[in-house]
C-alpha cells in the first residue's frame, strides 16, 4: 500500500524555496523578492563590498528584483616545482599582475615551490549606473576644514581641502572603491592613498603618518584607509583630501555637504 502525503504537507514542501545552486559556491545570483545585497553577501560568504565593486553599485547598495549579480570568488594555487608565475597565470585565465597584486608579490615577481597563492576573481567590467552621475561622498574626516579649495584658472593655488586632525586619528574612506595607490609621494603628501570609485571619480588622501590598506584592496565607505599625520611638506598634524573626476580637481565641499 502506498502511503500520500496529507495536502498540507505538500503544499508546505512546494512553498519552501528551491536553489538550484549553492549560496555559498555560485558564481552569479539573480535577485529574488525581498533580498538584500547583505543578505546575499552572507549567504555567499563574500563581502557585500566586494559585490558592490564587482557590479557597479553605488550607495545605497540597492538591488532589484531579477537582477544579476557577478559573485566574485577568488581561489587559491599551490606552486608545483616547475611552474613559473606566467604559467599559473595562463592555466585560471588570470592576468600575472593581479595575482601579483592579491599576493603583494614583489619584483621580479617570482614564485617559489610550496607557496600558496591566492588566485583573484576575474571580474566583468562594473555596468554604468545610470541612476546616480557621481559616488554617494561622505566627510573623511569629522576635523575643522583649515584650508578650502580654492583653485586658480591657471590651475595654481589649493586642490582640495585641509581637515585639522589629531595624531593617531583614523582617516576615512569617503565612498568604496578600490585602491590604485598607497605609498610614498615625495612632492608634497609624504604618504598618500589614491581610491578609484568608477565612473571617472578619484579620491585622494595626503600627509598620513601611516597607510593601512594596499594597492588592490576593496574598501567601503567609512573604512579606515589610512592614520592622520604630518607627511610630506604639512606643517602640523592633517588631512589634505582630493576629489578628481575625469583627472581634474573638483570642489569637495559641496559634494559633501549635498549628501549630509
Amino acid at each position: 500500500m502506498r502511503y500520500l502525503a496529507p495536502l498540507a504537507a505538500l503544499a508546505t514542501i512546494a512553498a519552501v524555496p528551491v536553489h538550484a545552486v549553492d549560496p555559498a559556491t555560485e558564481t552569479t545570483h539573480v535577485v529574488e523578492e525581498g533580498e538584500t545585497l547583505n543578505g546575499i553577501a552572507n549567504r555567499a560568504r563574500v563581502p557585500a563590498a566586494v559585490i558592490a565593486a564587482a557590479n557597479g553599485l553605488q550607495e545605497p547598495y540597492a538591488v532589484r528584483l531579477g537582477q544579476e549579480l557577478v559573485i566574485p570568488r577568488q581561489r587559491s594555487h599551490q606552486v608545483r616545482e616547475g611552474e613559473t608565475g606566467l604559467s599559473i597565470a595562463r592555466r585560471y585565465g588570470v592576468p600575472f599582475a593581479n595575482i601579483a597584486i592579491a599576493n603583494r608579490l614583489e619584483e621580479p615577481h617570482e614564485v617559489r615551490t610550496g607557496q600558496v597563492l591566492i588566485i583573484p576573481a576575474v571580474l566583468k567590467a562594473p555596468q554604468r549606473v545610470a541612476t546616480r552621475e557621481r559616488p554617494y561622498f561622505r566627510a573623511p574626516h569629522d576635523g575643522k576644514i583649515m584650508l578650502d579649495f580654492a583653485l586658480r584658472p591657471d590651475g595654481g593655488g589649493h586642490d582640495g581641502l585641509d581637515y585639522a586632525a589629531n595624531a593617531g586619528d583614523m582617516v576615512r574612506a569617503a565612498a568604496s572603491g578600490t585602491v590604485v595607490f598607497a605609498g610614498a609621494e615625495a612632492e608634497r603628501f609624504g604618504r598618500m592613498v589614491v581610491i578609484d570609485h568608477g565612473q571617472g571619480w578619484r579620491s585622494v588622501y595626503g600627509h598620513l603618518e601611516r597607510i593601512t590598506v594596499a594597492t588592490g584592496d576593496v574598501v567601503k565607505t567609512g573604512e579606515r584607509v589610512g592614520i592622520a599625520g604630518d607627511a610630506g611638506d604639512a606643517e602640523r598634524v592633517e588631512l589634505h583630501f582630493e576629489l578628481r573626476h575625469a583627472g581634474r580637481p573638483v570642489d569637495p565641499a559641496p559634494l559633501l555637504a549635498s549628501e549630509s
